[in-house]
């Protein structure tokens, strides 16, 4: 009893197109009334049909496709597996650090960075008015503002001992 193409399609595992290409191809025949012996077609596909490298290195190892998939995905996921194993290793021995304790760390010494240089205007005007008054010289106004910088940053550098990453040595 003859099937339909889409049934045989769905018998082998292949889209209906598949089948109709075989057929026009005469890798395999339609009976008389136009339906698909499976068994005698089946008997054709293996003979006429040549096996893609995949599907013949699946068939030759006794495995069928889906589960040649299944270990690919499975080859995949182990190695996911041990980059994350290896991400946790590095973390522990100190070798990484968490991201997002570096960028509120970083964040907060911007801030204090930002204050600080904020204040030096305020502290050293004074000092600004009174060298011009006394010398209108450029160079007496630049020393003031570097050394008003360099104390800002020597200050900033030196509070709570520095910058300090949590996890970092």
């Amino acid at each position: 009893m003859g099937v339909s193409i889409r049934a045989y399609a769905q018998h082998r595992g292949v889209s209906h197109e598949a089948v109709r290409k075989a057929i026009a191809a005469g890798r395999i025949t339609l009976e008389p009334d136009g339906t698909i012996d499976p068994a005698k077609a089946d008997a054709q596909w293996n003979q006429r049909t040549r096996a893609t490298t995949a599907n013949a290195a699946a068939q030759a190892a006794g495995e069928d496709v889906l589960s040649a998939n299944y270990h690919k995905a499975r080859t995949v996921r182990e190695a996911y597996a041990a980059k994350l194993a290896k991400l946790e290793y590095e973390e522990r021995l100190g070798k990484l650090i968490n991201a997002d304790e570096v960028q509120v760390t970083v964040f907060n010494l911007a801030r204090r960075l930002r204050d600080r240089m904020q204040q030096i205007p305020r502290q050293v005007s004074a000092q600004i008015v009174a060298a011009v008054a006394a010398n209108p010289n450029p160079r007496e106004v630049e020393d003031i503002l570097d050394q008003a910088i360099r104390d800002a940053l020597i200050e900033i550098s030196s509070e709570d001992g520095g910058v300090r990453v949590p996890g970092f040595r």
